[in-house]
């Protein structure tokens, strides 16, 4: 077997695998769109909370799509040995990992302002919709509930709002260390219940080269899609003539 025919094998291989995680992800999506509830008894009782505010069926299908017609674009200009085909699927990709990388890059440029743009939209939350409105009372009682914190910042994030105005000066529940109410604001201070936004920040550390380790295997993929690609690309002429 010769160098351009092993790795045109391993570009149709490749892609096929990506269209058939493509098939995969459009498979359930369409299966939560159309039965979420089956599908939510597998994810237990804290994705059936998210799943209000997140259509993850649709989200599914979008990105399912995407990569079954990616995988399609690769199989068949490999296959085909179709200049425009590979040239197309190079491009893509090249769009793909730049939108990464530059994601990431404003990530990391814009992560000191991420505590106050996100402290800006939960705090006022928390002070006035928290308790009256049903999509913020449910988001934050699985958050909390879930992750064993308090608020935003810590449980002064209640003191002072209309949840604690409405029960007598009672905080969430999870803002003591019993998780029982009434829940004063005095025993929410000598339990030191962790703000959610900084126990989200340990998780996230915590799981730092997990994530590290993907993005980076994604992207060794992304550029060894990219480098055989343009190598077939490159090398069509000569096994034409």
């Amino acid at each position: 077997m010769g160098c351009f025919t092993f790795v045109k094998l391993m570009m149709v291989l490749f892609n096929l695998l990506i269209f058939l995680g493509g098939l995969t992800l459009v498979a359930m999506g369409i299966w939560v769109s159309v039965d979420g509830s089956s599908f939510l008894q597998l994810l237990g009782p804290f994705s059936s909370q998210a799943m209000q505010f997140v259509n993850v069926g649709f989200f599914s299908i979008a990105i399912g799509v995407v990569l079954v017609l990616l995988g399609l674009l690769g199989c068949c200009g490999a296959h085909k040995e179709s200049k425009c085909l590979l040239l197309t699927f190079f491009c893509i990709v090249l769009i793909i990992f730049i939108a990464e990388v530059a994601a990431g890059v404003v990530a990391l440029a814009y992560a000191s302002f991420a505590e106050g743009i996100l402290k800006a939209w939960a705090t006022p939350a928390l002070q006035n919709d928290y308790g009256s409105e049903p999509v913020v009372t449910t988001t934050w009682n699985t958050t909390m509930t879930e992750l064993k914190c308090c608020g935003f910042t810590n449980y002064t994030d209640f003191v002072g709002s209309s949840f604690e105005k409405e029960n007598g000066g009672s905080l969430p529940p999870a803002c003591c260390w019993t998780r029982s109410a009434p829940c004063s604001p005095d025993e929410a201070e000598r339990s030191n219940v962790q703000g959610c936004f900084q126990q989200i920040l340990d998780t996230l550390k915590k799981h730092a080269n997990i994530v590290g380790g993907i993005a980076a295997g994604v992207g060794v993929l992304e550029i060894a899609a990219m480098i055989v690609s343009m190598y077939l690309f490159c090398h069509l002429d000569s096994r034409v003539s």
